[in-house]
């Protein structure tokens, strides 16, 4: 398949400043080397605790947070994602380094060239209540990144509102209405044909269905499904529900404070977890059927902070199958099945007798 986003060690840092000079004592790791391929046409889910950094990842992929180190490419060709790791580890040709990078290293662009591809790439935010201009009838919110983005004439993108609504499985005559008029789930349907003005190719999911009720749910998800078909979108859907990330997604990656520890289908991810933090949210999610249970995984202690991250795997203090190495060296994002990927020490070697 064809790789559409790809993130090669990525590190989002937010500074903590001090005093009135505002001196810098310490960084909060929200994002800490994520490596990350998303294939075009797939609906990749992102899943983990909150506060684990999965909206600061979908926010930096699309560059809304500049991120401190790593790439992040749209549909870039691997030989050229390879000439500017080489370029990069020799350190040399700077001038040919910098021309490269201006051009297909979304991290590092920036001016027309950075307004051109966000045209390409969008978000639905989680609450449908906040999201949306209160001040603005629904046709100007639709109208707005069309007009920004210099896509069409005015006549014709006011005949692209009339045909977003019908998309989204709203009225035309809606359009003169204010946010206030609508329900929630409504409001999450205008927020989706807002991002979908731009006719972009990767659209992020934050948690869109969180603050909507069940029924709603499911219509919401089942919108995201026909319009990702009919559009030919790719997606990244955030979500902290494993059963919705099981039931749509094509694959799913677990976040753990600033890391991808596992990732691959939902049948490898709900049928197989390899790493200890996996197995653990997956015996946690509820199941409907009083006659089944299911024995639980408890996880003890607390996550540990973004600003002073444990040494070796993050992930060792609350582990209860915990062993020498997984203190000291930080675990790699390796295959361990066709697709399958886990970045834990336990699927590499094998704990020697009698340790913890």
């Amino acid at each position: 398949m064809q790789t559409l986003i790809e993130a090669r060690d990525l590190k989002t840092y937010f500074p903590i400043t001090r005093g009135l000079l505002r001196r810098v004592i310490g960084h909060v790791r929200a994002v800490d080397g994520v490596n990350l391929k998303i294939e075009k046409g797939e609906w990749l889910g992102l899943v983990g605790e909150s506060g684990c950094g999965k909206t600061t990842l979908g926010k930096t992929i699309l560059h809304m947070i500049r991120p401190t180190a790593g790439h992040i490419y749209l549909d870039t060709d691997e030989a050229i994602k390879d000439e500017i790791a080489g370029l990069e580890a020799r350190n040399t040709e700077r001038k040919k380094l910098s021309a490269l990078v201006a051009k297909h290293d979304l991290a590092l662009c920036s001016g027309g060239r950075l307004k051109e591809l966000r045209k390409e790439m969008q978000l639905v935010y989680q609450d449908p209540f906040t999201s949306l201009d209160p001040r603005m009838r629904i046709r100007q919110t639709l109208l707005e990144p069309i007009i920004v983005n210099k896509l069409m004439g005015r006549r014709q993108a006011m005949r692209r509102t009339a045909e977003l609504m019908d998309m989204v499985g709203l009225n035309e005559k809606q359009l003169v209405r204010y946010p206030h008029q609508f329900s929630g789930g409504q409001r999450q349907r205008i927020a989706i044909a807002r991002a979908l003005a731009t006719n972009p190719r990767f659209i992020v999911f934050d948690e869109p269905t969180s603050s909507l009720d069940v029924s709603v749910q499911a219509q919401i998800l089942l919108l995201l499904k026909r319009l990702k078909d009919a559009q030919d979108l790719t997606y990244l859907y955030i979500t902290h529900e494993l059963a919705v990330a099981e039931s749509v997604c094509s694959r799913i990656a677990v976040m753990y404070l600033g890391k991808i520890v596992e990732m691959g289908s939902p049948a490898a991810i709900f049928g197989a977890p390899q790493h200890p933090y996996t197995a653990a949210l997956v015996q946690s999610t509820p199941v409907p059927d009083p006659e089944r249970r299911k024995d639980r995984a408890i996880l003890h202690g607390e996550v540990p902070s973004p600003i002073n991250p444990p040494s070796g795997c993050v992930f060792h203090p609350r582990c209860q199958r915990a062993f020498g190495p997984c203190s000291v060296e930080v675990p790699q994002l390796l295959e361990t099945g066709t697709g399958h990927f886990v970045a834990c020490h336990l699927c590499t070697r094998k704990p020697a007798a009698g340790t913890r």
